[in-house]
């Protein structure tokens, strides 16, 4: 043998590594089936569901093929239709398509496989791959040239014979556990995973004679509350939300891609139910999903991961000439440049945006924000969130008079009732931490105190006789009970002799007036507020030096 006569010779066991091991994803099988009818021209993609006899197919009306294109085309692993220099189909179709190897998604998810195809005034031609007999042959370590297709059984499609003018008909036989998932399950995830109505209108999916839409993605739709748009992007799905509670916002970039992305109001509304699925920060390219969950390349860990969904259409991907696919067409190659660069545009620019924004939306709404931001701190945080939870027994039900009235009241307190909260906190805290300073340290009473606590026993005693209380009202009727800071700092730091140090009675006197306004509901000017902040801050520090015993005279 000389060497002008060595040429490759290939197992059929690499179907099992390029084909019926690579795909999981029944959702993944379907995209390969409809990607081809997209590059067919096909007008309609017709997938008929029967789940009682465990078999479905895919019809299509694209270009169909000849007997000749069926076995140098479609049958060869490896063959493109863009290795000529073409991108596009006969109708302008960018194709889909791009290392031929996509076809062997088709044998993953079932024992028969059918291919029926004809062109417009020709017969169907065709074959049938058995996995069973595929596998007898992969283990006799056959080729391709040794292991023919089975013959067609032309009753899998009786009714599509006479009347099947051009296309590709699949048939799927004894499938495995891919088709478990409801018509109304399927519809959804196609509706999330194609997108070639930005590029075709004319093109449309069927399952099992419903055209999918984006009424498929209702429940979606409507749990959306907050939307950010990417370059301006537009479809009929975004324009369409229902129930968003916020104007839209904008993100614009250099990059030659659009989209958008949303948030939903609990996180558990992203899962679409029946499935493992759940909505996420997607990649389409030519109107196809690339990549799903593409925010988990720049993890952030915060909390409104768990909110985001949405699509990122950079059909650029596909035009430099190198194909970015991986081979199980599931996702995008690491190392490729446009995919570095959208993901540095998310990184840098999309998701700090989205974060800080959401986080206001949400707070405004008197809902949890994002407790990493620091535009509130925690304790401003829990209190806002603790007006939310009390708000919700003062709301009226959705049929009561005045629903909107008293809603519309709640949300203007929730800015004071956040500042009022966390004012009494500390409030109760600082008063209370002194009280238990004086008892520790068994400082006697000063007359001040005295007298103080023994008017507020005299106010109280008339008030329980004048409502009939005959219970006690405190867990304990000292004199410490009964005073507020400035009485109590007086009696602590009288006898803690720190007179020659900064008082915190000055602080105190000046904190009394506001913390009445905050002890009897009422509601702060701004100005108030500063004092009480700036005057606090003194005081928790004092507190703090106070009851450590740091301020002892000496």
């Amino acid at each position: 043998m000389t060497d002008s006569e060595f040429q490759f010779n290939i197992s059929l066991s690499v179907l099992n590594h390029l084909g019926r091991n690579l795909y999981r994803n029944f959702i993944t099988v379907l995209g390969e089936a409809i990607s081809n009818s997209w590059d067919a021209d096909a007008t309609n993609v017709w997938i008929e569901i029967d789940k009682e006899n465990s078999v479905f197919r895919i019809v299509d009306d694209g270009d169909g093929m000849e007997a000749e294109d069926f076995q140098s085309k479609f049958l060869k692993i490896g063959y493109s239709k863009r290795k000529d220099g073409s991108t596009k189909s006969d109708k302008g179709r960018p194709y889909i398509g791009a290392k031929g190897i996509g076809k062997l998604a088709l044998l993953s998810c079932a024992q028969r496989v059918s291919i029926f195809t004809k062109t417009e005034n020709t017969e169907f031609v065709g074959g049938v791959i058995d996995n069973e007999g595929l596998d007898d042959a992969i283990k006799d370590d056959l080729i391709p040239d040794e292991y023919p297709l089975e013959e067609l059984n032309f009753d899998l499609i009786a009714d599509l014979v006479d009347t099947h003018q051009q296309g590709t008909v699949i048939v799927f036989e004894e499938t495995k556990e891919v088709i478990r998932s409801s018509e109304a399950h399927i519809k959804k995830l196609l509706a999330m995973s194609f997108k070639f109505s930005l590029l075709d209108e004319n093109f449309n999916i069927h399952v099992n004679g419903e055209l999918v839409t984006i009424d498929d993605l209702k429940d979606l739709a409507e749990a959306t509350e907050f939307l950010w748009l990417i370059n301006q992007y537009s479809d009929d799905y975004v324009s369409g939300l229902p129930a968003l509670k916020a104007n839209i916002s904008s993100i614009t970039t250099a990059l030659d891609l659009k989209g958008f992305i949303g948030t939903v109001s609990k996180p558990g509304q992203l899962k679409i139910r029946g499935t493992e699925e759940r909505a996420t920060v997607d990649l389409f390219v030519n109107g196809r999903l690339r990549e799903k969950n593409i925010a988990r390349h720049v993890p952030t860990q915060r909390i409104v991961e768990s909110y985001i969904y949405g699509q990122v259409h950079f059909d650029a991907m596909d035009q430099t000439g190198d194909d970015p696919f991986t081979s199980s067409r599931e996702g995008i190659v690491d190392d490729d440049e446009n995919f570095q660069s959208l993901l540095d545009f998310l990184r840098r620019e999309v998701l700090p945006k989205i974060f800080d924004e959401w986080d206001k939306l949400r707070l405004a709404r008197g809902e949890e924000g994002d407790d990493e931001n620091t535009r509130k701190s925690k304790k401003e945080r829990r209190a806002r969130g603790l007006y939310k939870a009390a708000s919700e027994d003062y709301s009226p039900n959705d049929d009561a008079p005045g629903k909107e009235q008293v809603e519309e009241w709640l949300t203007e307190l929730q800015d004071d009732a956040e500042f009022n909260i966390g004012a009494y906190v500390d409030c109760f805290l600082s008063e209370n931490l002194v009280r238990s300073f004086i008892n520790e340290q068994g400082l006697e009473t000063t007359k001040r105190a005295a007298n103080e606590s023994e008017e507020w026993r005299e106010k109280e005693k008339s008030n329980m006789d004048q409502a009939g209380i005959s219970f006690e009202l405190r867990q304990n009727k000292d004199d410490l009970s009964y005073l507020g800071m400035d009485a109590l700092v007086e009696w602590a730091e009288q006898k803690t002799k720190v007179g020659s140090r900064a008082s915190l009675l000055k602080d105190a006197v000046s904190y009394k007036p506001v913390r009445n306004v905050v002890g009897h509901t009422g509601l702060l000017s701004d100005a108030a507020k500063s004092h009480l902040n700036v005057t606090f801050q003194n005081i928790k520090a004092r507190v703090i030096n106070l009851v450590s015993q740091k301020d002892t005279g000496e």
